[in-house]
């Protein structure tokens, strides 16, 4: 068992997410630590972080919301397609049960994998590399783009991975994991082996065999940023990849998410 390297740890905040992830463990419900903390545990490189990321289960977020208030915590839910917060003062804890896009859905087998660690001197469980290298591929916004990560992490854990449960997770989208393995070989050529022939063998087969399909209207653009391609649905008439029943989410979880760009300028 391991302690993270997050740089969070000299953080002044360090006794609000030491307190928090008590409470957290007290409550009895399950989670897992995600964030810097995870990233920097699997990859080995230091960050700084001024919140921290706690993943649970879709109908577990109101649970732990709730047992927050409770014991005197602000909590909100900014997005209820995929997080709630947990403030007190300046600090505050993500309550996340899916992603941004709808996609990385909290589920049992993020748990059946998950690892225990040492964090600020909690023990705690981690969000497994497989399901952080899932969530992370698609976040590629102008202002976030996690490709870096994603590429780290294959450098340190990408032997270990279980494969086939990667490819299993990113399932029709397989060819955003591919764009992400495609770089990782050019970034670290030393390190062209943790990814399993068989691996590239079987997706470059796909990209082979693949053809284009003339018939679909549907922009994936949308998967990989919520801003970036507003144009093409809004303008060029593409359908929203996120939206039911193509994605996950519903019309009025699209609206509140891209309502939300105009905060963050």
């Amino acid at each position: 068992m391991e302690t993270s390297t997050a740089r969070a740890v000299h953080d002044p905040a360090a006794d609000f997410y030491i307190d928090a992830l008590n409470r957290l463990t007290e409550t009895g419900i399950p989670f897992l630590v995600g964030g810097a903390f995870a990233f920097s545990h699997y990859s080995h490189v230091p960050r700084d972080t001024k919140d921290i990321d706690i993943f649970v289960k879709p109908d577990d977020c109101p649970r732990v919301l709730d047992a927050f208030e409770r014991l005197g915590y602000q909590t909100q839910v900014p997005f209820p397609h995929w997080l709630g917060k947990i403030h007190a003062g300046q600090y505050f804890m993500d309550v996340i049960f899916n992603s941004g896009n709808g996609i990385a859905r909290v589920d049992d087998l993020w748990f059946d994998h998950a690892p225990r660690t040492n964090v600020l001197g909690v023990i705690v469980r981690l969000s497994p590399p497989e399901e952080m290298i899932w969530s992370k591929a698609f976040i590629q916004e102008r202002e976030r783009f996690d490709g870096a990560d994603v590429l780290h992490l294959l450098r340190e854990v990408g032997p270990a991975l279980d494969w086939p449960r990667l490819l299993m997770r990113f399932g029709d989208y397989w060819r955003v994991l591919l764009s992400h393995i495609i770089l990782f070989g050019f970034v670290y050529p030393d390190k062209r082996q943790n990814v399993p022939g068989w691996v590239m063998d079987e997706l470059t087969r796909r990209l082979t065999v693949s053809r284009p399909n003339l018939q679909s209207d549907v922009c994936y653009g949308t998967l990989l940023s919520r801003e970036q391609y507003l144009h093409d649905v809004d303008r060029w008439k593409y359908r929203d990849a996120r939206e039911q029943p193509e994605g996950q989410m519903t019309p009025e979880q699209i609206k509140i998410w891209t309502e939300a760009i105009e905060t963050k300028k």
